[in-house]
Formats: structure tokens, C-alpha cells, sequence
């Protein structure tokens, strides 16, 4: 599991690594910082004192020595008089609310649901409308205000204004001046994935995989009318008719207020996070992957200050590396297929293909390298296309301030029985810059066949300096059926906050329970977040 330490250093940037790996802390902000602490220039060298953990089929969390963890939240858990937890928790942020961090705002996305698990389950034409509003509920995004007490561990507040559920009901209205589908507003948020955090600390949440809610529309390639409506597994459209077209957006959400909005600037597809930057002249730069085989890669360039309304959406192009424009006006191809600007944001999806976007496997998670600023996407996998064990790339931008629409990339890490991994998802840079990543091999396929050598899914560390800079090092691995997700780090890099998402998703039914995580026994599995720190973790960081 150990490749070239050269090529690693040299891959991460020459510029990064002086004498004993010392170097300096570009000032980026993206989705995994906060940055009310901020290490500044240092000289470090990457303390790495823990050995990788084996691979196991063991039903719990197993963590690396030196590490510890606590369970902070799990699903059904009340945060309020009113409110409880939601399930399928994916991307988390943590937004300080005093100087030290003791205190903060921890968001979470709820991806999905499984009714087998929550007691829902029917066919989808005799669900109860009880069925349905219990899963409504269950998804959407939950803010959670924690706290740190003195000997280190993490509670919730649970008398905190600032608890609060974002669900399939919610109202939000869409920023943009032309209707969605006849409507100014959605119902409710779901199939959050990853995300993201502005530079003015509202937090960014992704829909992705949101046609088993309400179905999908099929349109005629010649006029772009609606000629049919893929069903919904759910069998919420019994009940419930909302447009699909109001779902699949970027989620802007204020922490403390809980106000959201869905940005249509960005497009609608599979979107499975929104990481930031910001330019010196305040304009933001916001990448986006489309999570699905064959999709494509975005960015958002905004024409004014920090703002996600005004600006230019472009699809990436990996054999030409350019960015190019998904602006009606700027392409005929576009006018003869859409008949406005708000019709391609849309169907981002077809624009992007006609105009010629690189169709990539299964575009996941994106973060900047807070070093050299060359930004890192993980390709999670397309079977379809021979490709089981995905990859990492790194795209290099031709100018530093992210604003240039040319680049270049190459293969960071590929999956493989020999690599030891397959199937990279969430990513995450820690403050010393060293690269951390989750894998997701579905429940169903793990230890079996082609990922016999991958019986759990497991948290990855990529020290980037050191006497083991490039090691591949398996620091977590997951229970049964379970993936880790959203991993997001303190500011202060004491504590890592990770996602522990849908433990025992193979069970056929309540008496045939494939994990007990968290509770054991005889416990039905539960979605939940973790809080990982230790000695290992603070000497990573030198905090």
C-alpha cells in the first residue's frame, strides 16, 4: 500500500515541499475549512506514529491506535422539545459560533431513507399517507447546535434556538426570477450528498439521486416537451404530485436562521457537492460533479461579490481541458434545443453533452489542496465501463486564481486490488495539508467478487510529508454494509467529525438484520455521526 514517495511530493506540487517537507498554508476557502484558526506559515513534518489497520468484516467502527471516538448523534435522537435527528446522514459541517469552537452548528444532510428499516415498507400503490409523511420527515437536513465540555467530548445542546429540521415539506423558494416548472417555490429538500460552506458561512447542501421521490420527467429531444414521468420508488407521488423538476439543486442554508434557498445558477442534476473558492476581487468560484456514469464536471464563476445568482456556469472538458460556457446566447446548439437561459439550468444535463462536456465516472467529491491549490475530484467508479475501483484526479487550473477556463489533469490515485482501495467518494485535506478520503462500495458488493478484498469500507490518510509522505494508510474501517461520509475537520484539527451512513443496508426485514450498529444486540441499525480524535489525530496536526 506504499507507492512512490517522490512521485507523491512531486505530484502534490514542488513548490509545497522544502527540505524536510516545510511549507506554507495558502489562505483558500473551501467546503472543509473553517477558518477561525488558521496555522499560518509552519515548518512541519507529518508525526505518524500509528500503523494502518487491517481490513475486517467486524460490526462496529475499528479505529487506528491513537485515535478514539465518540458517538455524537444518531437517527431518532430528539435535538429539540420537537425535532428529532433525521437518517441516511451524509455531509456535515461544523460552523463556529464562538472564538475557540468550543461551540458550533453542526449540519447534516439526510440522504435517503430505507423503509424496510423504518417500518415503511410497501408497494407503492397501497403506501398509507402516514407511510409517506414518516419518511418526509426522516430526510431533508438537521442543524444541531454542539458543544465541548471540559474533559473533550462532544453533547448537543438541546435547549439551543438553533435546533432545528429541514424536511420533504419544507418550503423553499428559488433564487432566480423566472419560475421553476409554474413555481417560485419547492416543497422540501432531500438526497443531500456532500456539500459545501460559503465564504460568508452559510452552508451548501447538494441534492443528488432525487428521482425515487417524485420520478422524473422524459422530454422530447426535438421541443423539449415533458412526453412522460418516470414513477418514484418511494410512492410519494401518490399523495404528493410535486414537480420533479424542483429537485435535484444546490441548497443554500443560513445555520442560525434555518432560511434556505435553491440556487438555480448552478444547475440541476446529480449534484454531489459545492466546493468554494473566493477570488481577491470577492467573485466565487463553486465546482460541482454530477454524480452518475457518464456525467459531467462543473464550475460557477459568479460576475459580482459572493454571489450564486449572477454568473456563468461552465462544463469541463477533459480531453481539451478547457471549461466551457453553458451560456444560451453563446451557443447555437443550445438555442435550437432549449428556449431560454432557465430551460438549459434545468436540463443542465443534455446542455452539457450537446456543447461537448467530458461524460466521467461518476464524478463524487471535490476539495482544493489548501498548499497548491490544484483541486482534487474522486471518480467513484463506472462498471458499466470496465472501470470497479475508480480513481482520484487533480485538476490544475493554468491560472492561480481559479478564474481561467483552461487546465490540466492527471491520475492522483486509481483503485485496485493492489492499491488497496476501491471506490473513493469523500475527500478531505486536514490543516497540514496531509489528504484524507472515504470509500463507498456498495453493501450489497462488498467482500464479494471483484471487492473480495474490500469486506468494509474504510477512512484513508495520505500523510503529505514525513518519512511516510504518500503512504496509503487505513486509519477507520466501517461496520457491516455501512460507508463513511461528509468527513469535516474542527478548525482547530483536534476532532474530525464523520458520518456513519446506512449500517446494515442489506437486511431483508426487522428479523434478518444485517448490522446492530450503533447499539448492538438485537438493535436495528442506525445511521449516525461519530467525533474521531486522540493523541494520533492532534500530533498529525501539531495543535
Amino acid at each position: 500500500m506504499k507507492y512512490s514517495r517522490r512521485s507523491f511530493l512531486e505530484f502534490l506540487g514542488k513548490g509545497s515541499v522544502v527540505g524536510a517537507a516545510s511549507f506554507a498554508l495558502a489562505p483558500v476557502l473551501h467546503a472543509c475549512k473553517s477558518e477561525i484558526i488558521s496555522p499560518g506559515p509552519v515548518s512541519y513534518d507529518a508525526q505518524v506514529g500509528f500503523k494502518s489497520i487491517t481490513v475486517s468484516k467486524a460490526d462496529q467502527v475499528r479505529l487506528a491506535d491513537g485515535f478514539t471516538q465518540e458517538l455524537l448523534v444518531k437517527f431518532g435522537d430528539p435535538i429539540s422539545d420537537k425535532d428529532y435527528f433525521g437518517t441516511h446522514n451524509d455531509y456535515l459541517a461544523f460552523i463556529p459560533l464562538n472564538e475557540d469552537g468550543s461551540e458550533g452548528i453542526l449540519w447534516s444532510n439526510h440522504e435517503y431513507l430505507d423503509p424496510v428499516l423504518m417500518g415503511t415498507y410497501a408497494p407503492a400503490e397501497v403506501k398509507t399517507i402516514e407511510q409517506v409523511e414518516k419518511e418526509q420527515y426522516a430526510v431533508g437536513g438537521s442543524l444541531v447546535h454542539v458543544q465541548l465540555n471540559a474533559q473533550g467530548s462532544w453533547s448537543i445542546n438541546k435547549e439551543s434556538e438553533y435546533n432545528r429540521r429541514l424536511t420533504a415539506k419544507t418550503s423553499i423558494p428559488f433564487l432566480w426570477d423566472d419560475p421553476i416548472d409554474g413555481s417560485m417555490e419547492a416543497i422540501g429538500t432531500f438526497a443531500g450528498c456532500a456539500g459545501g460552506v460559503t465564504p460568508w458561512g452559510t452552508i451548501l447542501s447538494c441534492e443528488e439521486n432525487t428521482d425515487q421521490y417524485y420520478g422524473e420527467y422524459v422530454y422530447d429531444e426535438m421541443n423539449g416537451v415533458v412526453i412522460d414521468r418516470l414513477p418514484g420508488g418511494y410512492g410519494w407521488k401518490k399523495y404528493f404530485d410535486y414537480s420533479p423538476e424542483h429537485y435535484g439543486w444546490v441548497v443554500e442554508i443560513n445555520p442560525k436562521t434555518g432560511e434556505a434557498h435553491k440556487l438555480v445558477a448552478l444547475g440541476r442534476c446529480a449534484h454531489e457537492c459545492a466546493t468554494m473558492h473566493q477570488l481577491e476581487d470577492g467573485r466565487v468560484v463553486v465546482y460541482s460533479g454530477d454524480d452518475g456514469n457518464d456525467r459531467c464536471l462543473y464550475k460557477y464563476i459568479s460576475h459580482k461579490p459572493n454571489d450564486l445568482k449572477d454568473g456563468t456556469l461552465y462544463v469541463a472538458n477533459l480531453e481539451k481541458g478547457e471549461w466551457i460556457s453553458l451560456k444560451y446566447e453563446d451557443h447555437a446548439i443550445l438555442q435550437e434545443k432549449f428556449k431560454s437561459q432557465t430551460e438549459v439550468l434545468v436540463r443542465m444535463r443534455e446542455a452539457a453533452y450537446l456543447v461537448g462536456g467530458s461524460r466521467l465516472n461518476r464524478p463524487e467529491d471535490i476539495e482544493i489542496d489548501p498548499v497548491t491549490g490544484a483541486v482534487f475530484i474522486s471518480l467513484t467508479n463506472n462498471k458499466p465501463k470496465g472501470d470497479l475501483h475508480g480513481s482520484i484526479i487533480k485538476l490544475t487550473e493554468d491560472s492561480e486564481d481559479k478564474a481561467s477556463l483552461t487546465f490540466k489533469t492527471e491520475t492522483f490515485l486509481a483503485g485496485s486490488e493492489e492499491a488497496g482501495f476501491s471506490s473513493p467518494d469523500n475527500l478531505a485535506f486536514d490543516l497540514r495539508g496531509n489528504l484524507w478520503f472515504t470509500t463507498d462500495v456498495g453493501g450489497y458488493t462488498l467482500g464479494a467478487g471483484e471487492y473480495d478484498f474490500m469486506p468494509c469500507n474504510s477512512l484513508f490518510l495520505v500523510p503529505r510529508s514525513g518519512e511516510r509522505a504518500g503512504e496509503l494508510i487505513r486509519v477507520a474501517t466501517a461496520p457491516n454494509d455501512a460507508e463513511f461520509t461528509g468527513p469535516y475537520f474542527h478548525p482547530n484539527g483536534k476532532y474530525l467529525f464523520l458520518s456513519v451512513q446506512h449500517p446494515g443496508e442489506t437486511s431483508s426485514s426487522l428479523e434478518d438484520l444485517a448490522s446492530h450498529w450503533p447499539e448492538g444486540g438485537d438493535s436495528i441499525p442506525l445511521s449516525g455521526v461519530i467525533v474521531i480524535s486522540g493523541e494520533s489525530l492532534t500530533n498529525l496536526q501539531h495543535v
